[in-house]
């Protein structure tokens, strides 16, 4: 008899960013991490477990993925029967909400959503903080967008106590937006996973970089606490900044920044100047993202589209809102 869950989750942003595995294999992080998760962008999907089934089949966005490209997926599926004690293949149907071009990456999301289906199709009855660490096993950013809102990623020493919680706003999430600046979405020279293990192998900065994260993430936490927009958005651009300074201490450096980059950096300074109040982060990649105060977007939008042009900035809301089933 098959057994079918669906689930939707978001993905999100860190402010505070994740970067370098101390266990590759378990997706256990080097350090804390803390993020928001955004409203606009999010993944469905369905999975349907079957005893006459004799292979995982994934279908993204209509279309059936190849062996190679699913063979990831083949690799998390079997580690949730394992965990669940079934033999059953799975038939999986995953639409993506989250525009490439944004240069957003959509695991986040993606494995967050197969987690919780998983977790409905098979009657696990697991706790939110269990479906984070599933999560965890297939992106290590999947494990903040089973909650909504703010959300902190303990780093942990194993399976077990690496997960991720919620962090209480008193709904200030309902107050803030994120503006994204579509740069360049071509495949990046360094993967993300590349660029993690050789700066922590092979950067002189990396030390530093780990030295200063607890306490950024305590000063955001105290920022969130008294609604502090301006402290937390000092935080949070000077912690990206030395994310993205870690990679030129690398050997060989390495930078995900380009020149369209540091002119969106530029003009959030300006806005600033201005009276508008809007701090950048940037991930591992060249594009911009920049949090805003609601009552402040509009203002920033038009400065960014004024050099940059109208398909080029994507906003989202912040959402409150963490993975659910869905019908």
């Amino acid at each position: 008899m098959a057994k079918s869950g669906k689930a939707r989750a978001h993905t999100n942003i860190a402010l505070i960013k994740y970067w370098g595995k101390a266990d590759e294999q378990l997706i256990l992080p080097m350090n804390n991490s803390l993020s928001v998760s955004l409203e606009r962008f999010y993944t469905e999907t369905k999975v349907t477990f079957d005893e006459t089934y004799t292979e995982d089949k994934l279908v993204l966005n209509g279309v059936e993925v190849d062996d190679k490209e699913s063979a990831k997926i083949r690799k998390y599926m079997d580690m949730v029967r394992d965990k669940s004690n079934t033999s059953m293949f799975a038939y999986i149907e995953s639409d993506n909400y989250v525009p490439t071009a944004a240069g957003l990456a959509s695991s986040a999301s993606a494995y967050a959503a197969l987690a919780a289906a998983c977790n409905e199709a098979l009657q696990l009855n697991y706790s939110k903080r269990e479906l984070s660490k599933l999560a965890r096993r297939g992106s290590g950013s999947a494990s903040r967008s089973i909650f909504g809102g703010f959300v902190e990623w303990e780093k942990g020493y194993d399976d077990d106590s690496s997960y991720s919680f919620p962090i209480d706003a008193n709904n200030w999430e309902d107050e803030l937006a994120m503006i994204f600046v579509v740069i360049n979405n071509k495949s990046k020279k360094v993967s993300s996973r590349a660029g993690m293990s050789l700066t922590r192998e092979t950067s002189r900065f990396y030390q530093y970089w780990l030295d200063h994260v607890d306490e950024d993430i305590a000063n955001v936490k105290t920022a969130i606490a008294y609604k502090d927009f301006v402290g937390m958005g000092e935080i949070i651009e000077a912690n990206g900044l030395r994310m993205h300074a870690t990679n030129l201490g690398a050997q060989p450096p390495f930078s995900y920044l380009v020149a369209d980059s540091y002119q969106a950096m530029e003009i959030v300074h300006q806005c600033r100047e201005a009276g508008h109040p809007c701090y950048f982060t940037m991930d591992a990649g060249p594009n911009v993202k920049i949090l805003v105060e609601q009552k402040h977007k509009q203002y920033v939008i038009e400065q960014l589209e004024s050099y940059f042009g109208h398909d080029k900035i994507i906003a989202s809301d912040i959402t409150r809102s963490g993975v659910e089933i869905i019908e």
